[in-house]
């Protein structure tokens, strides 16, 4: 059998050095591969299913950001339509001189792979100004799009101090359990599953859930559940009978009615919806 490599895209080709779009993607399986030597700043308001960078599962949480590094994998498998910004940049668009604070703003973001924006914190009016003056594309576009870019990494950067990253302080119960989901799910189904594992009671983790994102912990594991069904349903030539198996479920019946409980559709209509 042949060796299949990694396919390495190229979006902003030879010339470009810089370059904004709008993100909207249709439901798709995007195969894993790597940018060729640009810097990829994703931006995204609307969005559901999955997003592997290297060997790191997201699940998408929108509004939020991802900043991936030239040569970095990643791929998509998303569930909905993705709507967002991408933006995408060569070292060469700066210059190292006059531009060492722009360039220092980048190089501290780029320690973050991914962050989740608060409500309303969005930056959509910054990216709709980047955007215009690129479309417009006069003789000072370019500067006006660098101090826009400044203005939009120290908002990023801004938003770290705000809400610093956890990885520094003890990993709270919220945390254990959103990292149980992502190993455990679709395995266990019951709430009460996760807190013993937790070392728990169903009604605190149900607490703490309500606390951190106005659901509950059953919510959770449900729109976990859904989020996996519908990868595979859009993802997979699986039979509804053989993903009804692999998400654990006691029977197809069951797993139809899950289903359609929470998407209104059965399984076989989502599928036929996109791709018939």
């Amino acid at each position: 059998m042949k060796n299949k490599k990694i396919n390495t895209t190229n979006k902003l080709g030879e010339e470009l050095t810089f370059k904004i779009s709008r993100f909207e993607e249709p439901i798709k399986n995007v195969k894993p591969h790597k940018h060729n030597e640009y810097y990829e700043l994703i931006f995204l308001s609307e969005g559901e299913g999955f997003h592997t960078i290297e060997s790191k599962r997201y699940i998408m949480s929108t509004p939020e950001f991802y900043f991936l590094k030239p040569r970095q994998l990643h791929f998509w498998e998303t569930t909905s339509v993705s709507k967002g910004f991408i933006i995408l940049f060569k070292d060469l668009e700066f210059k190292e001189i006059i531009e060492s604070d722009l360039i220092n703003l980048y190089r501290l973001l780029s320690e973050n792979t991914r962050i989740t924006i608060p409500g309303g914190k969005y930056p959509e009016y910054i990216l709709n100004d980047i955007l215009n003056e690129f479309d417009l594309n006069t003789k000072y576009s370019k500067r006006i799009i660098h101090g826009l870019l400044s203005v939009l990494l120290a908002k990023l950067l801004q938003l770290l101090e705000i809400n610093p990253h956890k990885s520094n302080l003890p990993i709270s119960l919220f945390d254990k359990f959103q990292q149980l989901l992502m190993k455990e799910s679709p395995r266990l189904h019951k709430v009460n599953d996760y807190a013993n594992l937790l070392n728990t009671t169903p009604q605190n983790l149900n607490a703490i859930c309500r606390k951190q994102v106005n659901r509950n912990a059953s919510e959770m594991i449900n729109y976990q559940l859904l989020l996996e069904a519908k990868r595979y349903i859009l993802h997979t030539d699986n039979t509804i009978n053989e993903i009804t198996d692999i998400l654990y479920f006691s029977d197809t019946s069951n797993f139809i009615k899950f289903f359609k409980k929470h998407e209104g559709l059965t399984p076989i209509q989502f599928r036929e919806k996109y791709f018939h």
